[in-house]
């Protein structure tokens, strides 16, 4: 597998992230759902990104980079900025 379709998701993600906060701003704010779905998509972000350094760490040491696997929300939350 390469990297395209990782980079799609995280462009429709980012696509719908950027939607619920134009709401936001024109409307009264979001709503429970609507927070609740950014947080989701936060967290669906940092994993995508974690997945895609994984697999580049891995081609970088010879290895296979379908290899990598998504790690659990716990994890990648959890990365010290």
């Amino acid at each position: 597998m390469n990297d395209s379709p990782m980079f799609e998701r995280i462009n429709a993600l980012a696509t719908e992230e950027e939607e619920l906060w134009e709401r936001a701003a024109h409307a009264e704010g979001l709503d429970g759902s609507q927070r609740d779905r950014l947080e989701t998509i936060k967290v669906e972000l940092d994993q995508c990104y974690d997945l895609l350094h994984q697999r580049e760490a891995r081609r970088s040491a010879g290895l296979d980079p379908d290899g990598a696997a998504i790690r659990p929300a716990e994890i990648v939350e959890r990365y010290q900025q």
